[in-house]
Parts: structure tokens; sequence; C-alpha cells
């Protein structure tokens, strides 16, 4: 079980990933394990889906052998997915800033957020909540290597490969974990600070994708 935690250690985040990846029916099912408590939690886990899903449908989106109408609906998937991903990323960040105590938690959803940051605080670039979705998108290759490095039907030089390629993967997670876990230490002891960045994905908006503009008025 997973220690509740409204600032989640990286070695929680990463134990949670993994965890939900061994579950039947994830990504598509909602999963039967015990979310741990906490209100960022419940986004890592929309964060984590809408990875696992964005990864399926980048696969599907390569086949060569079939439709392009099939081909034409996992890009459209891969829209939704990555504008779900990006949303539930900044809503991770949202709350992990009101938790820290660095935004004043009425305006934290807005985007002109009321800072608490206290002075000699040095702006990180990378936020927590993009740190979190990188640490997923690593336990989805973890995860995918580990499968190949066990396959069958591949010679030894396959798997020998892939054993390799997946240490890496490893010391990749786990530098990344030590870098969170750092961040928010910073954070909490009033040295560091990281802000919420909108992605702002014009291309998934009719009101700013000029294609889609473009569609519009020649309809009307």
């Amino acid at each position: 079980m997973i220690p509740d935690s409204g600032v989640p250690r990286a070695a929680d985040v990463i134990a949670w990933h993994d965890a939900l990846l061994a579950q039947a029916g994830w990504p598509q099912a909602q999963t039967s394990i015990t979310r741990p408590r906490g209100e960022a939690w419940p986004w890592i886990t929309e964060n984590h889906r809408y990875n696992s899903l964005l990864w399926a449908e980048e696969d599907l989106a390569r086949r060569t052998q079939v439709a392009d109408a099939e081909i034409a609906a996992n890009k459209r998937a891969i829209d939704r997915y990555n504008q779900a991903r990006n949303d539930a990323t900044e809503r991770v960040d949202e709350l992990l800033l009101t938790a820290l105590g660095l935004v004043d938690a009425a305006s934290a959803r807005s985007d002109a957020p009321v800072t608490t940051v206290g002075a000699g605080s040095r702006l990180n670039s990378e936020t927590a909540g993009s740190m979190i979705d990188r640490l997923s998108i690593l336990a989805l290759k973890v995860h995918a290597m580990r499968l190949q490095a066990e396959r069958r039907d591949v010679d030894d030089a396959h798997r020998s490969a892939s054993r390799g390629k997946l240490l890496r993967l490893h010391q990749q997670r786990a530098d990344l974990s030590a870098c969170l876990d750092a961040l928010l230490a910073d954070c909490q002891a009033g040295r560091a600070h990281f802000k919420v960045y909108r992605q702002f994905k014009m291309y998934n908006d009719p009101r700013f994708n000029p294609a889609l503009v473009s569609e519009q008025q020649r309809r009307t």
C-alpha cells in the first residue's frame, strides 16, 4: 500500500505507475487497486491513463496494411488523448503548488495565480507535473522493454539488447526520480518554486487552428 501523501514522493509515483500497468484491462478499464489519498493522485492517475492510451494509439498509427480511415481515427484519438494528458499534467501542477503553499488556492486554476513564493526562491523551469508526466512515459518504456527482454519468439541477441536498454531506462527513471524529490524538497524548504505553464494546444481548438478556421469559413 502506497502511503498517503499530499506532496507525493517519486518512489510512490513510480510504484503507482507500475501497479497500474500490471492491472488487467488497464488503461481501458477502471483500476481495482486502492489509489493513494491526496488531491493530486486522481490526476496523476489520469495523466498515466492517457499516456497509456497514447502509447497504444501511437503503435496502431504506424500500421501499413490497414485502410487510411483507420489511421485517421488513430491520429484523431492521439490528439484527444494528448490534450487530456496535458490537462491532467496542469492539474497536478495546480494541486501541488497549492499543497506546497506556493500559490493562493482560490486562484490556482486561473491564468494569473496569486503567488506566495518567498524572496530568494529560484524558479525551476520544469514543473513537478511535467516530471511526473515523464515518469509515466518512462514507466511505459520500462514495461514495454521488459516484455521485449522476455520474448520467446526472438533470438538471444534481441533479448540481450533489450535487457541492456532496460537497465538504461531504469537508470534514467532513477535519475528523474531523484530530481523530482529534490525539487519538491527545495519547494517545501522555500528554496525553489515552479509555475503552471499552460500548453495552449492550438491545433485542438477550432478557434485557433488555421485549417479548421478555413473549413468553418467555407461552410458559412
